[in-house]
This record gives C-alpha cells, sequence and structure tokens, in this order.
C-alpha cells in the first residue's frame, strides 16, 4: 500500500513535469493551474504514504536511508509547489519534479525500512536537525535549478535565437530573485541543521566522519553563495554559476561518500 503510494507520487510528479513541457511540443501558454494541481496532488499522496509508514513502523520517516531518501523527495517538491505558486509560473518544474522523483524511485526500490529511533528529547532533537538540513539542502536544489535556467535563458538572448525555451522560461529577473530567496533559505536551513547536528554529537559523543564531512561541505558551498549575494554584490550571472555548479559539487560529494564507505540502512 506504501509502496503504491509512493509510486503515484511519483508518477505525479512525472506527470507534472510532462504538463510543464507542452508550450514545448505545442505554441500555447504552460497550464500553470494544472501543473500545480498535479504537483499538489503528488505532494498530499507522498505525505499520506510517509504518514502511513510512520504510523505503522512506530518511527518518524526520517532515520535510515530509504526513508531520508523518500522524505528529501517531498522536500524538495513541497518546496517547488510553494515557490512555483508564489511564483505563478510552472518552468522550474521541468527540472525540480523530476529531482523530486529520483531520491523517492530510490527509496521505492530500496524499500522503506526504518532506522534507529531514539526517544524522548534525544530523538526531538536529531529529528529537528535532520528536518531541517533537508529543508536547507531542498532550498539549495531550487536555487540551483533557477541558476541553471538563468543561464540558458540568458544563452538564448545573447544569441538572439528566441526558441520555444526562451518563450517558455521566466523572466531572467523572476529566475534571479528565485535563486536569491532559495540560495538565503538554504543557507538558514542548512545552519540550523549543521549547528543542531554539532551539539547533538557533542551532548552524546556520536561522531561520523562522512556526514561532518559532507554536511560542512554543503553549508559551506550554500554559505558561499548567499554570502555572495548579500556581501558581495554578486550580480545574477555570476550567483546562477556559483549555485548551479556549488549544488553538483555538493551531490558528487555525496555520490563518494557512499561509494567509498557503503553504510547499509544509512543516509550516509
Amino acid at each position: 500500500m506504501i509502496a503504491i503510494a509512493q509510486f503515484i507520487a511519483i508518477s505525479l510528479y512525472l506527470g507534472a513535469a510532462a504538463l510543464a513541457a507542452v508550450p514545448f511540443a505545442r505554441p500555447v501558454q504552460a497550464p500553470v493551474r494544472g501543473v500545480l494541481a498535479v504537483l499538489g496532488g503528488g505532494v498530499g499522496v507522498h505525505l499520506v504514504a510517509l504518514l502511513a509508514f510512520g504510523l505503522s513502523a512506530g518511527a518518524v520517516p526520517l532515520t535510515g536511508l530509504s526513508p531520508s531518501l523518500s522524505f528529501a523527495g517531498l522536500i524538495l517538491a513541497t518546496t517547488l509547489l510553494v515557490v512555483e505558486f508564489l511564483a505563478r509560473d510552472v518552468s522550474l518544474t521541468l527540472v525540480a519534479a523530476p529531482l523530486a522523483a529520483v531520491p523517492t524511485i530510490c527509496a521505492n526500490v530500496i524499500g522503506l525500512v526504518p532506522g534507529r529511533a531514539e526517544e524522548g528529547a534525544r530523538g526531538v532533537w536529531l529529528f529537528a536537525h535532520i528536518a531541517l538540513s533537508f529543508v536547507g539542502i531542498s532550498a539549495f536544489a531550487t536555487a540551483a535549478a533557477a541558476g541553471a535556467m538563468y543561464l540558458l535563458q540568458r544563452r538564448e538572448l545573447r544569441s538572439r535565437r528566441f526558441t520555444t525555451l526562451f518563450r517558455f522560461f521566466p523572466p531572467l529577473a523572476t529566475l534571479d530573485r528565485v535563486n536569491h530567496l532559495a540560495a538565503i533559505a538554504g543557507w538558514v536551513g542548512l545552519t540550523l541543521g549543521v549547528v543542531l547536528a554539532t551539539t547533538y554529537s557533542l551532548a552524546y559523543h556520536e561522531l561520523n566522519l562522512p556526514q561532518i564531512v559532507w554536511g560542512t561541505g554543503a553549508w559551506l558551498a550554500v554559505s558561499c553563495v548567499a554570502f555572495g549575494r548579500i556581501t558581495r554584490g554578486w550580480q545574477a550571472q555570476r550567483a546562477a554559476k556559483y549555485s548551479s555548479a556549488a549544488f553538483v559539487a555538493v551531490l558528487v560529494l555525496y555520490v563518494a561518500f557512499r561509494v567509498v564507505e557503503p553504510t547499509a540502512g544509512k543516509f550516509l
């Protein structure tokens, strides 16, 4: 039942991306309401699936590899839904909806198996750290997606080709604003997540070197982008390049840790 619900959520995420791509096939406007409805349906079904898993397992669906991946997909899809609803533009769905589907697919293939659950204040502490970290990573992914689309749109403008891509993508100013706000939101979420992780490790004498290195690397990457925009006055193009490259580097670092030091049943 839970696996079926996750499969439906995956299908809706990919369906939202396909619906957002309609203007590439026909000269029509993107069906904003339709895309938001399909994406919202995916988020709703995904949330129900994780709630059902949590109730059946008697644990918050944040610990363990597959629950963490599924939760990451849900947070990314929710972030995308909020951004697209506020912007009234669904072009980001082309990139971010499949990105939300990928970890959910991996979670479904692996199978949802709960990790070790902590109790009491320790459990709340760990839950807050994981949740805030995923929120930060999801916002960072949104900033990277907006940055990549900004670079593509700018290339279209400079080439003066004005293809379907140019007509479909939002204005450069909109993409720049999404990149700016998402980078700041990502920095806030990851900063709080890293602080909670550090204090948790010190309080309970639990140190995981891969987690520390990867978390610190992700925080430094998003901090570079956020502070570059706020204090260094980075222009849109430079911020777009850095945010896209930095997020790819964070993903590569995660994959490298999983390959070099695989840990069964854990996110890292």
